[in-house]
């Protein structure tokens, strides 16, 4: 398989994963609202959070934009890894660790994202 064809599956992937939780983020539906009470930031967590996985999920999808997108879905993705490690559990109300596995996958398609993308960020970082 070509490096664009791995390229856009990466993409599709990560943006699909954060589009499909929106709605239950912008809904309030329970499993969202348990999470983020649980996590002490609810109704603004939730919500925010999902504004900027929003954001993030065009970004990757956009070629110019996708370093931007990966680094914001690789820091939203550790900050969701950590929180099911250290705060939700892996199996949040029953759902067999499915949220905190579509979380991981994200975060490593962030991760793959950016390496393919590390000359444009070093090129910006190089730059005056």
């Amino acid at each position: 398989m070509k490096t664009e064809q791995i390229t856009w599956i990466l993409r599709i992937t990560a943006s699909v994963i954060l589009l499909q939780t929106l709605y239950f983020k912008f809904t309030a539906a329970p499993e969202s609202v348990y999470i983020f009470t649980t996590l002490g930031v609810e109704p603004y967590g939730r919500i925010g959070s999902g504004i900027i996985e929003l954001i993030v999920a065009i970004l990757i999808l956009v070629p110019k934009t996708t370093w931007l997108g990966a680094l914001g879905g690789f820091g939203l993705m550790t900050g969701a890894v950590f929180s099911h490690l250290f705060v939700l559990g892996i199996d949040v109300k029953g759902d067999g660790g499915l949220l905190f596995s579509l979380a991981v996958i994200t975060l490593l398609c962030c991760l793959v994202l950016l390496y393919q993308n590390r000359n444009v960020i070093i090129n910006l970082l190089k730059t005056k």
